[in-house]
């Protein structure tokens, strides 16, 4: 089958996976992480040892909780580096929207890959007092954040979090919380954003933050 992607000839680019490691649990949703990069170097057509991959991120050993970051280059090459976790902001997340639009139907969208410069120009550049930039798309959609999945309560009660037709990565996180039901995916505006019983921004690594719009 022809593939639909070829990884681009800078020679930096990589696919990634960002997961986090706890002391008690090991690594956190590692089978999750390691299918979607399966299925993205599947797609760019890179060869990918699972196996190898597994093995290096059970290896994982610390008396902290590590971010850890996978990377596969465009030969088949897989590497791990971890950090010690940073603490997460106590409180609520600040959210504002991000002044670029996205296409939904930009293929880049649907991989977590290096090819994500509008994404740390924007996330380098967040305006003071802003913990989260929210981007939407050409229809006025809410897609994602800069580094998450947008989930929401709305006025009328309802678990939601937008569908990847608005333009967005398939987290982690997110296909946890819509495999067992918690949220539905749903088209969502910004009025559904400013009108929202709740909202939280979250991603594997940090898990579910409650956040609220400027």
């Amino acid at each position: 089958m022809e593939n639909p992607l070829c990884p681009p000839s800078d020679p930096n680019f990589r696919l990634i996976e960002t997961f986090g490691f706890a002391p008690e649990l090991g690594c956190m949703r590692l089978d999750l992480h390691l299918e979607r990069l399966s299925k993205s170097a599947a797609a760019f057509g890179i060869a990918f040892d699972r196996d190898q991959a597994c093995d290096m991120a059970n290896a994982i050993t610390s008396e902290v909780a590590l971010r850890c970051r996978m990377t596969l280059d465009p030969f088949g090459k897989v590497d791990l580096v971890t950090a010690q976790m940073s603490e997460t902001p106590v409180g609520k997340w600040t959210l504002a929207v991000a002044p670029e639009r996205l296409k939904s139907d930009t293929i880049w969208l649907a991989y977590k890959t290096t090819q994500r410069t509008l994404y740390d120009q924007t996330r380098a550049n967040l305006p003071t007092g802003v913990d989260e930039l929210i981007f939407l798309n050409e229809r006025g959609e809410v897609c994602e954040g800069t580094i998450t999945n947008i989930f929401i309560e709305t006025a009328k009660r309802a678990l939601v979090t937008p569908p990847l037709t608005s333009g967005l990565l398939p987290g982690v996180l997110r296909h946890c919380e819509i495999a067992c039901g918690r949220y539905a995916e749903q088209i969502i505006t910004l009025d559904d954003l400013n009108q929202a019983r709740q909202i939280w921004v979250g991603n594997s690594l940090r898990g579910l933050i409650p956040s609220r719009m400027v």
